[in-house]
């Protein structure tokens, strides 16, 4: 007679499946890959699928050197619709800036057709996920410590990640060791020494013109030897990616997500980011200008009723100032053209206003929000459904005023329907992470009233041995970990990362010199 399954074995049986159905889909890419870039066979045994984006996946190959020994390397499968010029931009970042100063390198680059794989040294890391909470205070510095000194480095040379978020920062807890990833979104300064960045800008301001960009040439399929110096992607023109850009694209251009269109006009034809209004729309635009040129006469007062002459505001241009709607004549304006490039959460207050001169402070601003949640625990801190509630977010913590304040320096205007204070950085992370102590009135109603992630996992229920375990043991934990006397030093760096007006936030040289760094500066 058989005995009945517990619930406990069919919960590990169904993972067991799961964990069957994703190998065998994991399986499926890597013969894809092979399929696609053949030449990769002959190099690599490719055995897993670490990681997977918007314009990307990440494969974990081994391949045997020359002198005989087995190495593991990270192969990066670019999408195939990438921009050859864009390849060709990150490329070039990763052989000038990569290698040193904890900002990956490059090893080599395939290319078969229209699909490109960039190989680089593999880094064992931890997800920033499974670590946050645990993490103490001195491997906290270390990280922001080591992060700051990668974008210092790439900011020497005029590079601007816009992509820094913690998945992008690998980290190996055991070797302490780092490395920032991932250039796909990368965009050069007005003096950047690389030059395909320039061309990158070039592009942007153009929309999409035709350009002939050399890319790296093929790669032999040797056995890889132990050291050897990554092409250069000068040195030859690639024929089949000198054919992908024959095609005009508009690929770089960002268009502003939060205007809103006007519904049911098929009719409407965007050119160059200008949204052209209907014959409809129009003539109601035409209409409403004619109204604002002259008084609108009283209406004749009836038997039982007096009715005041309506006083228009002549120095407005539109009838949509000031409320939740977007008026005809709006709609008909040039469309605000800016990067957005980023994930949301750790995009600057200069990007979610469209700011169009942005810099290298957007990497500073994306540090300060990663080292927020390295001092609060919380992962992620800002999760925000477009950029309007990304910019109501960033006022919660940091002030409506200041933010208002700072966005009129660099020409924008942002409302608030009222008026939310600074808080204290502090007793913000501290009563986040569970080390001060203090009633609710220390945040307010908005962050209590929160769904964030942190506090569901915290509020779901847990058994009474759990229970029993967790109780007294958060003052001890926080005392072993150093998190009972951090210095204010280190909120002090926190405010300045996170300083509203990019003008005049912290850049990452100077932020090494910070006082809480004393000891780490070589």
């Amino acid at each position: 007679m058989e005995t009945p399954q517990s619930v406990e074995d069919v919960k590990l049986s169904e993972k067991e499946a799961n964990k069957r159905k994703i190998s065998r889909d994991v399986e499926m890419d890597i013969e894809y890959l092979y399929e696609v870039v053949p030449q990769l066979s002959r190099v690599f045994q490719i055995t897993d699928k670490i990681g997977e984006g918007t314009f990307s996946s990440v494969y974990l190959g081994e391949a045997q050197t020359s002198d005989g020994t087995r190495e593991k390397f990270a192969l990066k499968h670019l999408i195939p619709t990438s921009h050859p010029v864009r390849i060709a931009a990150e490329l070039q970042c990763l052989t000038v800036a990569g290698g040193k100063e904890n900002v990956m390198g490059v090893t080599y680059c395939f290319r078969k057709d229209h699909h490109v794989v960039i190989v680089m040294p593999y880094v064992e890391h931890q997800a920033f996920v499974d670590i946050v909470e645990t993490l103490s205070f001195e491997e906290v510095r270390q990280y922001i410590y080591h992060l700051l000194r990668a974008l210092k480095h790439i900011h020497e040379f005029g590079i601007i990640h816009r992509d820094i978020k913690p998945t992008n920062f690998l980290y190996n807890r055991r070797e302490k060791k780092y490395a920032l990833v991932d250039f796909g979104l990368a965009q050069g300064t007005p003096d950047t020494q690389i030059e395909l960045l320039k061309v990158v800008k070039a592009q942007k301001e153009s929309h999409g013109k035709q350009a002939l960009i050399p890319l790296p040439p093929h790669t032999s399929t040797k056995a890889l030897p132990a050291k050897r110096p990554c092409p250069n992607p000068r040195t030859k023109h690639s024929k089949e990616l000198m054919e992908l850009c024959k095609t005009p694209r508009s690929v770089f251009c960002e268009r502003n997500l939060n205007s809103i269109n006007p519904a049911k006009t098929p009719t409407e034809k965007t050119q160059g980011h200008v949204i052209k209004p209907t014959k409809t729309d129009d003539v109601i635009a035409r209409k409403f200008v004619s109204t604002k040129r002259r008084p609108v006469p009283a209406r004749a007062p009836g038997t039982n009723q007096k009715t005041k002459p309506v006083t228009l505001n002549l120095s407005l241009t539109c009838n949509c100032y000031m409320t939740d709607r977007v008026c005809n004549i709006c709609l008909s304006r040039k469309q605000q053209v800016a990067p957005r490039a980023g994930t949301p959460g750790f995009r600057a207050p200069e990007v979610l206003t469209k700011c169009p001169d942005q810099g290298t402070a957007i990497d500073v601003w994306s540090a300060g929000v990663i080292l927020l949640s390295l001092l609060s625990g919380r992962y992620p801190f800002f999760k925000a459904n477009d950029d309007l509630m990304a910019l109501t977010q960033i006022m919660t913590i940091l002030g409506s005023r200041e933010t208002i304040q700072a966005a009129k320096k660099f020409g924008k205007a942002v409302v608030c329907s009222r008026e939310l204070p600074r808080l204290n950085l502090r007793i913000l992370c501290e009563t986040l992470r569970g080390v001060r102590h203090c009633g609710d009135d220390s945040l307010p109603a908005e962050f209590r009233a929160s769904r964030h992630p942190a506090d569901v996992k915290k509020a779901q229920p847990v058994g009474r041995a759990e229970k029993r375990s967790s109780v007294g043991n958060n003052g001890a934990e926080s005392h072993a970990v150093g998190w009972d006397r951090v210095p204010d030093d280190i909120y002090d760096l926190l405010d300045k990362l996170l300083d509203v007006n990019p003008a005049t936030r912290i850049t990452a040289a100077t932020a090494l010199q910070h006082p809480v760094f004393k000891d780490l500066r070589d």
